[in-house]
């Protein structure tokens, strides 16, 4: 049977920086015995809001196994082609959203649950745009997809059948049947880790600090911790908000669909006694852990 961590050429390895996509990464390299392909390529796509610890952690992995990290960041320009990528390293990335905000003031909008305009830009477009550079028409896309996570796994392989991509994403995580427990207990044992906290197997700073994906729970969580984490998700709205209002229109701007503002959560925030009320409504996003 054949090794599900041995990758077929030419390949994409989207690492996120979170623990999951680091260990697939740690495996994959064990089956290449420590030196990938030449045709297979880690990228880790920065949006300027990932935790400092994040990049951090990325930074580890490269220089303790060795291994070539491509950091690339959405740049936009005024002349055609409007989007482009831009290579970046651990010192020179993005760490104020720079990415992020350029894109939005270029949508003149916010992203949101049906809009998921960040992902598309920041993250796919930004991996798809890598490897045509390279010359590829078609490769392959493994993403750290474990076996305790079935729906966003049949997501993909539906996306795979459907064939409406250049790519055919590779889940070697969910082939192997790996949980987040064993995720956490290859941690536990490593010389090094991610430093932030893992609540039952998950990574809530993960990813952009404040993704409006997250559950308010969750956002309040982080926020108690990290109050000044808020600051730039609350311009973006303000920002966003008065540009409609500039125009006539009476428009409140929010990342979240259900209407509720980086203020209000805020607030939430330094209400203890409303969160026990809160959902944590999460929900999942390309950005994997």
């Amino acid at each position: 049977m054949k090794n599900k961590y041995k990758i077929d050429e030419p390949a994409l390895i989207s690492f996120s920086g979170g623990r999951t996509s680091a260990y697939m990464l740690h495996e994959i390299l064990k089956a290449h015995n420590g030196k990938l392909p030449e045709d297979v390529h880690v990228v880790f796509a920065n949006t300027g809001k990932e935790m400092d610890e994040t990049l951090d952690f990325i930074h580890d992995c490269e220089e303790m196994w060795d291994v070539k990290v491509n950091w690339l960041e959405l740049d936009i320009h005024e002349e055609r082609p409007i989007y482009r990528n831009k290579e970046v390293n651990y010192k020179t990335a993005s760490r104020n959203g720079e990415p992020f905000e350029a894109l939005i003031d270029r949508k003149k909008m916010l992203p949101n649950p049906a809009m998921r305009i960040c992902t598309a830009e920041l993250k796919v477009s930004v991996m798809a745009r890598f490897m045509r550079s390279k010359g590829y028409k078609e490769w392959f896309n493994v993403i750290g997809l474990r076996y305790d996570e079935p729906r966003r796994v049949s997501k993909q392989k539906n996306q795979n059948e459907a064939n409406k991509n250049k790519w055919e994403s590779l889940m070697p995580l969910y082939d192997n049947k790996v949980t987040a427990e064993h995720v956490g207990e290859f941690w536990e044992k490593s010389n090094f880790d991610l430093k932030l906290p893992n609540y039952n197997g998950k990574t809530i700073a993960g990813n952009c600090d404040l993704c409006y994906l997250k559950g308010t729970q969750t956002l309040v969580k982080i926020i108690k911790e990290r109050p000044d984490l808020a600051d730039w998700w609350i311009k973006q709205e303000t920002k966003i908000a008065k540009a409609k209002k500039d125009y006539g229109s009476n428009y409140v701007a929010t990342f979240k669909s259900n209407g509720q503002g980086f203020i209000d959560i805020v607030q939430i925030a330094e209400d203890n006694t409303q969160l026990d009320l809160l959902d944590d409504d999460t929900r999942s996003c390309f950005c994997h852990d």
